[in-house]
């Protein structure tokens, strides 16, 4: 049979084009940038770390019962408003100083004139005159 050789493919390259006119290195890298970002995420949400220390981990250990105990002894602390008063704030003492009237000049002459507030408008209407 003088039936002519079959033709051998074309070998794989780098440059070959494999899927949707993308070449062979192109989707290896958009695949391995997949893998990546997985790999990536998994790890912020599962919270994968490298293996630590013997010492490292009774440092984690005591840094937990210590803030384990200092959050149970904040819990028994009163309020602040318990304590102490708070600057600023109103006791009853306060509020009284608050209601009595505070002396001017004026007022202290008027007083000791005895005039009112209705002086004034004598001394409009005798002016006037």
């Amino acid at each position: 049979t003088t039936e002519p050789p079959r033709k051998k493919p074309d070998p794989v390259t780098s440059e070959t084009v494999v899927i949707w006119g993308l070449r062979l290195w192109q989707v290896v890298g958009i695949f391995a940038i997949f893998v990546l970002a997985v790999i990536i995420t998994l790890c912020c949400i599962f919270k994968c770390r490298i293996p630590r220390t013997k010492k490292e981990i009774e440092a984690r250990y005591a840094q937990r019962q210590a803030a384990k105990s200092y959050a149970d002894k904040l819990d028994t602390v009163p309020p602040l408003s318990e304590l102490t008063e708070i600057p600023g704030g109103t006791s009853p003492q306060v509020a009284e100083e608050k209601k009595e009237e505070v002396p001017t000049v004026s007022g202290k002459v008027d007083k000791a004139q005895g005039k009112k507030d209705g002086s004034k408008s004598t001394k409009k209407k005798d002016g006037e005159k």
